[in-house]
Order: structure tokens, then sequence, then C-alpha cells
């Protein structure tokens, strides 16, 4: 009669099985893919040969079953500690990130615009923890009651252990980026190789963007063999050929001229670095038809156009001789771009030049980051901050053009939060709309470092109060309105805080009981008549809604009485009602059908009877809205 909901995320498994039936329909039998039929229909394009290049290592294939395994988890919301709950767009998520990528999936399956990562760079000491396949929110559980655990090599399995945490975390981030989409990478010396061709086989190595050097320091003297690592990397990968990076500063210098009056132009170079033996057709004498004059072409650099294209453009006024302007000083002819073609071509390209893998110094160095802590909290809570102008940088490279399209940032290793700090920044320089998403392990800092001393017992609790003071240090210098100016859209420097937690939703022990253990059996059916755990709030249950229904979790929720009973409605043309109250009866579904929903949800525990259950269905049903339980 209805859809009902489980305490589960996505399942990616039969994601991925719905689009290869939509394709292959006659490659399954009973629910089930023959892939030797699949294989068959795929013909030439099939790889048979086994000696082919492959990267592998250790637990390579339990780490993928890992990242289709769905998720028993939700996030749950609190307010307290947010900064504009009920208005702001951005999210700081505090969980193991893994299970917040595979709870994120449905609601941000290719929706995100960029990713920046600053993971950890498996030097010995930083934090690398192995993921549990049987259970993974009972390790994160685990996790957040202890300090961060080392990878010394002494282990051995070294690279292997780092490999097992990135790879499941960069496939299932992969399917939320947009077709636009790009992830930049930090990393350093240690797995940069092992990080290319994990990023390789996950984004194709037909993606691979380039790989950006970045001077975090200046030279030291006491190092291994003498010479300083003084450099880190940035791996940039695109999710296909439909992103382009780049930068402002592409600005062309045109004329304006009365023979050719709203037609600004500019001249180009009509030679070619082609010798005549190789381009014949344009080994030719120009001459110009006013005066006479002729111009030949040189025998190891001839004409860019044959004669007859020549013509053409000359024509159509796109060839500029020698003393046809007193303001140029050109002594052969030249091409003749008009403003108005270059914008065609480039479209909103247009004012932008390509990025470079060479870095300007104004991103600054390690140094520079620490500052910037200090500069906030005025003591150096935080190791190795990357700098604002760093994140802003690739920031600019993957958003100018699309600045006010609310694109989303999301970083699933956010430390200190540089990059939410780097989007509110940006949006304060250029007026952009763009979004981030946080999401940090809350590892327990060290009770002898200046961060425990301060008051911090984790790194969420930094990296939430950076972006409070930050937001509020941005807001007070964005507000400031010099004479003449116009009012400015208010910056977002609020964020929505989530907690990763188990599923609200109660599920099913099916842990072997004796056959005669009747009253073990008695209270697991007992403690299911009620599916809602007892100590989970109204809200708790909206939002883990909206996350299994694939609604972002910044759409905005409103509590509504019907008939003294509560109800939340979900965006603002009220996309999803929800309602979780006691007692419901087929009045009450009336009253919700008002709203025009094209989802109501509604707990099974709530319905007076069954009667009124059935009730809901047939009404709903008659209006053409969609009922689901939960």
């Amino acid at each position: 009669m209805t859809n009902t909901m489980d305490g589960f995320s996505m399942n990616i498994e039969q994601a991925n099985m719905d689009k290869l039936k939509a394709v292959f329909p006659e490659c399954f039998a009973e629910g089930k893919l023959d892939i030797d039929k699949l294989l068959s229909l795929c013909g030439e394009y099939i790889d048979n040969d086994f000696e082919k290049y492959k990267f592998e290592w250790k637990g390579k294939a339990e780490c993928l079953r890992l990242a289709q395994k769905r998720s028993t988890g939700t996030l749950r919301p609190c307010p307290e500690e947010s900064v504009n709950f009920d208005t702001t767009q951005n999210l700081y998520i505090e969980g193991d990130n893994l299970e917040v990528l595979k709870l994120l999936q449905t609601a941000y399956y290719r929706k995100i615009k960029m990713i920046y990562i600053d993971p950890p760079y498996n030097t010995g000491n930083d934090f690398v923890y192995e993921d549990d396949f049987a259970d993974p929110m009972a390790r994160y559980k685990e996790v957040t009651r202890q300090t961060t655990k080392s990878n010394p090599e002494t282990m051995g399995r070294y690279h292997t252990n780092w490999l097992n945490m990135m790879y499941p975390r960069l496939r299932l981030a992969a399917n939320l980026l947009r077709d636009d989409g790009v992830i930049f990478i930090s990393i350093d010396d240690n797995e940069v190789t092992n990080l290319k061709r994990l990023c390789d086989e996950t984004f194709g190595e037909e993606n691979f963007a380039g790989q950006f050097p970045w001077r975090k320091r200046t030279a030291k003297s006491d190092v291994p063999f003498g010479i300083s690592q003084d450099y880190e990397w940035v791996l940039c990968y695109a999710r296909s050929d439909a992103f382009v990076a780049c930068l402002e500063g592409g600005t062309r210098k045109y004329y304006e001229t009365d023979d050719l009056p709203g037609r600004p132009w500019r001249i180009h170079d009509l030679t070619k670095q082609t010798s005549a033996s190789e381009r014949p057709n344009s080994f030719f004498t120009i001459v110009n038809p006013k005066t006479g004059e002729e111009y030949p072409a040189n025998p190891n650099r001839t004409w860019a156009v044959t004669k007859e294209t020549f013509e053409q453009y000359y024509s159509q006024n796109r060839i500029v001789f020698p003393g046809d302007y007193d303001f140029l000083n050109i002594s052969k002819p030249a091409l003749r771009y008009f403003k108005e073609d270059d914008m065609k071509k480039a479209g909103d390209k247009f004012g932008y030049i390509p990025a470079s893998t060479n870095l300007p110094d104004i991103v600054g160095m390690t140094q520079d980051g620490t500052k910037e802590i200090v500069s906030l909290f005025e003591c150096k809570l935080f190791g190795f901050p990357k700098p604002v102008e760093f994140t802003k940088h690739f920031l600019k490279m993957a958003t100018i053009t699309s600045k006010d399209d609310n694109d989303i940032i999301l970083d699933f290793f956010s430390g200190s939060a540089t990059t939410a700090h780097a989007v509110m920044q940006l949006n304060a320089e250029d007026g952009g709309n763009r979004q981030f998403i946080m999401v940090q392990l809350p590892e327990v800092c060290d009770e002898k470092s200046e961060a425990y001393k301060a008051g911090y017992k984790n790194i969420c609790e930094i990296g939430k109060e950076r972006i409070r003071r930050a937001g509020k240090k941005l807001t007070e210098t964005d507000g400031q309105i010099k004479l003449g100016e116009e009012a400015k859209q208010p910056l977002d420097v609020g964020f929505k805080v989530y907690k990763l937690d188990s599923s609200n939703l109660k599920t099913w022990d099916a842990a072997p009981i004796e056959d005669d253990d009747l009253l073990t059996l008695y209270n697991r059916m007992n403690g299911m008549i009620h599916r809602v755990k007892p100590d989970r709030t109204d809200l708790d249950m909206v939002y883990e809604i909206m996350l299994k229904l694939g609604v972002p979790l910044t759409y905005s929720v409103q509590k509504i009485d019907l008939n003294g009973k509560s109800a939340y409605t979900v965006g603002e043309d009220c996309l999803l009602l929800i309602c979780l109250a006691e007692n419901v009866q087929p009045e009450d579904v009336e009253m919700m059908a008002e709203y025009a929903p094209a989802k109501i949800i509604i707990s099974r525990d709530s319905f007076a009877d069954d009667t009124a259950m059935s009730n809901a269905y047939y009404i709903l049903r008659d209006k053409q809205i969609e009922l689901k339980l939960v």
C-alpha cells in the first residue's frame, strides 16, 4: 500500500544495478546480473589481457565493499551549536567522513561543484585508523573516545593502511561531484605517488587536470640527506571534460575606432610557425589593395591563412595593414578580432585566463596559516594549517565563473575549517553565493596541547569556533557600506551543525536465540512496536527523513499545528509534510493535504488505528499525494 522507510543510507549497489538494468535489461534474470551475457554484448571492447598494469594492495576489494555497504547512521541536528540555523545554507558535520559520505549520497549526488581535502599525509605520526567492515558505527563510537592512532612504518602495512583509508572515501566522493565538478587534494612526498594512482583509478586517468607544487616553508638546514622537503603537492582531477579551470585577468586591450562604431577590436599575428614546404598554400605575397604595397611571406614562417581565406577576411574588415591607424606600430599585415567574436567563442569564460600550475606568491606558506589561527584565537591551536589565500586560489579556479550559482564546496577532512573560512571570505570579496559542507572526525585533542589547555576538547570544537570568529570578523568588515554604494546582499556566515549517530529508527535484532527462549523473542517483538527510539526528538526524525529521501539539509523546516497535533513542513513550497504526532485521524490527513505537499510522511505509530492508516492512503491517493510510513 505504501513505501516504508528504513534506517539505512542510499543503496549504492542497487543504484548501480538499476543503471545497468536500464541499459542492458536482457542481462538480468530473477534480479541477478548475468555477467557472461553482459561481457558478450560488449564484444571487442572487452580487455582480456590479464598481464595489463594494475594497482593492487591487500584489502582493496574489501575497501570497495565497504564503500558500498549501507550506513545505519543518521545526522542529528544541533541548533544550539549552530549559527543562524534556520536560514544558513552552510553545513558543519561532526563524524567519521566515511559514514557521512554514505549518508550524503542521496541528497547530494552529483551536486557538489568542488571538493578540497587535506587528508593525513601518512608521515607515521598523523591519524590513520582502520575502518570496521562489520560495524562501522560501533567503530566510530570507539574512535571518538580515544586519542589519535599513529601509523608507523614498523606496523608492516604502512602504505596499505593509508590506501585502505583513502580508497573508499574517494570512491564515495566521486559520486557527489557534478559533471563540471573538480577535486583538489593536498599531499606531500610520502604518498603522492600512491595518491596519483588511486585518483587515476577513481576519477579516470583522462580526467587528471594538473599537479600544483606549493612551497610550504623556507629551506631547513637539519634534514635527512641534506635535502629540505619544502614543497607539498595539490593533485587536481575533474569529473569530466565539462570542467574548465580559469582565473581573473583575461581582459584584452580593444580599440574603438570611428570606422567601426560599436565594434571594439584587437589585432593578432597573421603569421604561423610553419615553413613554405609544410604549408605551400600559405606561402604567397599579400598586396595592400589600397596602396599596392607588397608583403612577401617568410619561407620559415608562412602566413596563417591561405590566399582565398585572406581575401575573405579582407572583405569582412578583418585585415589591418601598416599605416591604417596612426596608433598602431606594425610592420606587416595583422588579423583583426572583434570583441563580439571573442565573447561568443569564450562564453561565460570571457574575461578570464587559463589557470597555471605555477602558484602565485600570494597563496602564502604554512607560517601564514599559523598566523591566521593565532590572529583569531590569540594562541596556536592547530598545527600546519593551510593559509586562507591558498584555499581561495583553488576556489577561484573552480568557481569564479559560477560564483552566483550557489556552488557547493565540500571538505571532508576539514581540520581547522580553513576551507569554510576561505569560502566566506571569497564570497565577501566578490559577492558570490558559494556554500560549504565541512566534515570532521571529533578527534580528541592531546591534554598537553595548547588547544586542550584553551578549553577545546576535540578538533571539531576548534573548527566550529573558527567559523564563528571568522564570520563575525567578516560581517563587521563586509557590512560597512561606503557613500553611494548599494546595500549588499547579507553575507552568509552561519552554519548548521549535525552530528553523526545511529539511526533514530530501531532495527530488528537478528541475533540467534534458543528455540524455547520465548521471553527474548517477545521482548524483541515488543520493542519494535514503536519504531522511533525513545531518546530521539521530532527534529531528529525530520532531518533523518530529509536525508534518506534526498532532500538537502539546508531546506527550511517549519513547525505547524494540525488540530492540536504538531507537524513539520520542509521547503519553501512544502516539498514534504512530516507528522510524528499520536492519534492521527482521517480529518488530520485532510488538513495535511491542504498544504499540497509532494509527499506526506507519517509515523506508523501515529495513526489512531489501522483503519485510520488505510483511510489516509485512499485520501492521499485521490489527491495524488504520496504517503510514506516510518
